[in-house]
Parts: structure tokens; C-alpha cells; sequence
């Protein structure tokens, strides 16, 4: 109980853009008086929280606002995708310290990307001056399925050769760390919830935007995770029944109509781009996805109704999920957002209206990540952050 209370505290001084005074605190938790003061003594004494100053609240001597302490604790983030790896550095308060990009080495080889990841790390560290024994650990958001109790990845469809590869203890092995391995969609999620301001508040979807497409998942401010923690693979929800066949079976899936492989597919087929089906690994996708892109930027007539019809797609695809939870937002986001930004805004948000059921109750709001290009890796710091301070009903389990 007491560890879920100190949670209790430490989450809603995160929330508080300016800090909350003890009696703010009380109201805000639903503590006592005594509770919240026993907790946040053993706060400032741990330099978890400090005192920032006075607040005059009308009658009555002013209120000691607390916050937390940036430099108390900080967390590393690790974004693999097929094409490029983020990196990350967070203080408490969730500012990036330190960021990097770097091309994945060979894809199918996981050895060779532990061995970058591992180097780009203590890079990063030295890099930031920040002192090793208070980073708390290292968040890895990779492609799903996983499976988090052995932190295995489970043979993702864009990473050739992860069969049940153990990252989480290969990494922990070459870093030192401990180690939290989720999904990259997830980590997306909780990224936005930590830092993205009102786009990260309440019920919404992240719609995640990279060699894959995935979704992730938050409801009243909490993250669905699922059963096992692969919740938002949605790879085959159909979003254009008359599209191109899929390998289970189905026509027009997201896996085959929207992800940039089938969207580089279908310009290669019309005569847009010139045809690489020989070498159509993630970098060289990545590449002729930005010339895409160009071309439509630029007038292309073909290119910009291809994009143009994977808006379409994106927006079916959309409303089947926020339909399903009855969430107020989309938030789009992953690393081939930006190339896709001013296309999916000015032609989603009128599309899902159409295909929004309850939309003479509610919206649903279309918006782009507050938090930036590197959502992945900072929301795998994030899954550091929140591990530590989010308060979780399972902590008042009493065990047997």
C-alpha cells in the first residue's frame, strides 16, 4: 500500500504542469493530511521532490509547491525499426537530454543490432555527463508480437531471423541495465501520454506510422497493453475491400494497402517510381518512400492520388478502431509521419467525421504527435519512467 500511494503522489506531481502544494495533493489523491506529508518527506529526503517555491492561495499563509527534481532519475529510450534506430536520454520530467538516429544494421541480424545498440548507449551517456547509477534502466520499443515475460521478440513480420530472440537479456548483458522490452505502438502511446501535452490526455489512438503500422491503445488515461501485451496489431483490419490480396487470405489489409512497402509497391506498378522490387528491403524502401513522397510534394499527378488513396484507407482503417472504443482522438505518429503529415491532415479528418458513428454525441479530433519525430524512443524511456512512477493497482496485491 505504501509503495502504491508514493506512486499515487509522485504521478500527480508529474501531472502538474506547475506543482501542487501538500493540500493539492490531498484533494487531488484522495490521501490524508498525514499520508501525503509522511510521503513527501520521504520524497525530498530521497531528492525525488523538491520545494519550488511559495503560492498565495488567498486567505491563510502561502502553500509550498512541490515538484519533482529532473535530476533525480533518468531513464534510456531505444526505437528499433527495421529502417533506422532513435535513441533517447530523459530526466524525470521527461526532457530529452541527448537524441540520436542511426541506420539498423542488417535487419535479420539481431547479434550485429544488440552489438550498435549497445555502442550507441554508452555513446549517448557520455555524451549527456549524466551519471550512470541514476539512470534507472533501458527501455527497448521493437516491432511486436513479443512476449514480456521471457522479453523475447516473437518473429515480427519486418524483422527477418527474430525468432524468440531474448533482446531484454542480451541487452542487459552488454549494458548493465535493467531492462523494459514493449511494443514500439505502446511505447508510442505512453510517450504521448507523457509528453505530448493535450493530445496525450484522455481516451485516444495513437495510429502508428512505420515499416509497420500499429496501433496504440489509451483509454481514460490508461494504456492497453492486452492479454499478453500485443494489443493494437491491427496488420489485417481491411481497409480497402477491393485492394490487393493478403497472405491471410483477405483483400485490401493494412499490411498490403497502407504500410510504405505496399504504398512503394503500388507506385512502382504505375509507372511512378522506378521498379527496385529486387531490392526492396527497409532502407531501400525508406528511400523510394521519401521519392514518393517528393514527386507528390511536387505535383505528381500519380503520386499524390496514391497518397491520396492510402488517406482514404488510413481513415477506414481509423474509424473501424474508434468506433470499436468510442475514444475523442487520433494522434498520428512514427517515423514516417512527417513525410505524410500534410496529405493524412487535410484529408483524414473529414473522412473519419463521415465514418464516425457516434459523431452527432462526440468528434473525433485528427492530430499529429506532440511529442516529435523520436516518439519511439522516448516513449521507450518512458516505459522506464512509468514503471518507476505510475501507480498500478497490482502493487496492492497481497501476496500468499
Amino acid at each position: 500500500m505504501g509503495d502504491f500511494n508514493r506512486s499515487v503522489v509522485l504521478d500527480s506531481i508529474r501531472r502538474s504542469r506547475t506543482g501542487l502544494s501538500r493540500v493539492e495533493l490531498g484533494h487531488s489523491t484522495g490521501l490524508s493530511a498525514q499520508t501525503v506529508s509522511n510521503i513527501c518527506r520521504k520524497l525530498i529526503d530521497q531528492q525525488m521532490v523538491v520545494e519550488a517555491g511559495k503560492a498565495s492561495g488567498g486567505a491563510g499563509k502561502p502553500r509550498t509547491i512541490l515538484r519533482l527534481n529532473p535530476n533525480a532519475v533518468y531513464a534510456i529510450g531505444v526505437h528499433l525499426d527495421p529502417a533506422v534506430m532513435t535513441f533517447a536520454i530523459l530526466d524525470l520530467i521527461g526532457t530529452v537530454l541527448v537524441r540520436s538516429r542511426k541506420r539498423t544494421p542488417v535487419a535479420g541480424d539481431p547479434n550485429r543490432i544488440i552489438t550498435a545498440i549497445s555502442g550507441e548507449i554508452e555513446r549517448l551517456i557520455l555524451e549527456s555527463g549524466v551519471d550512470r547509477q541514476k539512470i534507472a534502466g533501458l527501455g527497448v520499443a521493437t516491432p511486436g508480437p513479443i512476449d514480456p515475460e521471457r522479453g523475447t521478440v516473437v518473429d515480427p513480420p519486418h524483422l527477418h531471423g527474430w525468432h524468440r530472440v531474448p533482446l531484454r537479456d542480451a541487452l542487459a548483458r552488454t549494458t548493465g541495465f535493467s531492462v523494459i522490452v514493449d511494443k514500439d505502438v505502446t511505447a508510442a502511446a505512453i510517450a504521448e501520454t507523457w509528453a505530448g501535452g493535450p493530445s496525450g490526455s484522455g481516451s485516444f489512438v495513437f495510429f502508428y506510422l512505420g515499416t509497420g503500422i500499429g496501433a496504440g491503445l489509451v483509454v481514460d488515461n490508461e494504456v492497453v497493453r492486452g492479454r499478453s501485451h500485443n494489443a493494437g496489431e491491427i496488420g489485417h483490419v481491411i481497409a480497402d475491400p477491393g485492394g490487393p490480396l493478403c497472405v491471410c487470405g483477405l483483400r485490401g489489409c493494412i499490411a498490403v494497402t497502407i504500410t510504405p512497402q505496399s504504398l512503394v509497391l503500388e507506385a512502382e506498378e504505375l509507372g511512378v517510381l522506378a521498379d527496385t522490387r529486387v531490392q526492396n528491403g527497409p532502407h531501400a524502401v525508406d528511400e523510394q518512400f521519401s521519392a514518393l513522397c517528393a514527386l507528390a510534394a511536387r505535383r505528381n499527378s500519380v503520386a499524390a492520388e496514391i497518397l491520396d488513396r492510402s488517406a482514404m484507407r488510413v481513415a477506414r482503417a481509423a474509424s473501424v478502431i474508434t468506433n470499436l472504443l468510442d475514444v475523442d482522438r487520433v494522434v498520428f505518429g512514427g517515423p514516417y509521419w512527417a513525410r505524410l503529415r500534410e496529405v493524412y491532415l487535410g484529408r483524414i479528418p473529414s473522412l473519419l467525421d463521415e465514418l464516425t458513428v457516434a459523431r452527432s454525441i462526440h468528434r473525433v479530433e485528427v492530430v499529429g504527435t506532440g511529442v516529435g519525430e523520436d516518439v519511439g524512443a522516448i516513449g521507450a524511456a518512458c516505459l522506464v519512467l512509468d514503471h518507476a512512477l505510475a501507480p498500478r493497482a497490482a502493487r496492492l496485491l497481497l501476496a500468499h
